[in-house]
Order: C-alpha cells, then structure tokens, then sequence
C-alpha cells in the first residue's frame, strides 16, 4: 500500500474546542505517533488529540478529575484490550504556548513535547513521582529527537 494512502487511514485525529488551531503538517505528526506506539510496543486503535482552550480543559479536569487548577494535557485512557492504544488527549493551546514562553522555546517544540506525553501516558508511563517524571522525560527526550527535535534543557 502506498505510504500516503496509509497514513490517511491512520486512526489518529487531530481536534480543536473552543478555539480555532490546526497543527502543523499533520500526517508527519500522525506517522510520529504511529511509530512511537510501536516502538513501545502498542497498535493504535482510536486516538484523538483535541487541542483547546485553558478555560475548556479546566472545565474537564474539575469534572472528571475533582481538579480545580490549569494544566496543559488530560488524557483520557479508554483502552479495553491489553496493547491497543484508545484515547482521548484534550491539550491546552493557551497553556502551552506559555510553557514555550516559560522555558524559552518555540512553540512547536513544546507542543511535539506535550503530544508525545499523552501518548506515553496511553502506553504506561506516569509523571507523578520523580523517578517516573524523570524516566517519561527521558522518552520524551528520545522521541522528540528522533523527528529532529531538540528538547528543552539538552543544549
């Protein structure tokens, strides 16, 4: 099968809520993912990104989460068999365009970053004790540097 007809039945897609915004060559972004799932094992099932706003995503983290702060990414794991990947990552535009403000980076190096992060959460991976943010940083790291990436803090 021709590589374009493939990537246009990936079952990724691409959203947005409360916001107008269009990722960036989006089939490159689609084919990333695709390869990242694999390379940790995972098949892609249903996976959709919805990027919107910091008022939209906090809507979803005080309801379904019992959170009442900002974040940049909730990801919503509806996965059934045992390596497939079916999810739902809601992404905050506003919020990550902060973060590149932040740490003094472009935008779309922070938005790759945060993408990825979802698709890690999908395959296992957590954020919430040091060790576990250090070891998804690290995979982050790789991954972002496997479409030419540089990551934050690595110069």
């Amino acid at each position: 099968m021709p590589f374009f007809i493939y990537i246009l039945r990936m079952p990724i897609h691409f959203f947005s809520e409360e916001i107008i915004f269009k990722i960036d060559s989006p089939n490159k972004f689609k084919n990333w993912i695709k390869l990242t799932a694999e390379d940790e094992g995972f098949k892609i099932k249903a996976l959709n990104y919805i990027f919107c706003s910091d008022q939209y995503l906090l809507s979803i983290n005080k309801e379904f989460l019992n959170h009442y702060d900002y974040t940049d990414i909730i990801t919503f794991d509806n996965s059934e068999k045992k390596g497939s990947i079916e999810g739902d990552i809601y992404i905050s535009i506003e919020r990550v365009k902060q973060n590149a403000e932040t740490f003094g980076i472009a935008f779309n190096v922070e938005l790759s970053r945060i993408i990825i992060h979802g698709l890690l959460h999908l395959t296992g991976y957590t954020d919430k004790l040091p060790e576990e943010k250090t070891l998804m940083t690290s995979k982050e790291n790789s991954y972002l540097l496997k479409i030419n990436i540089v990551p934050r803090g690595t110069i």
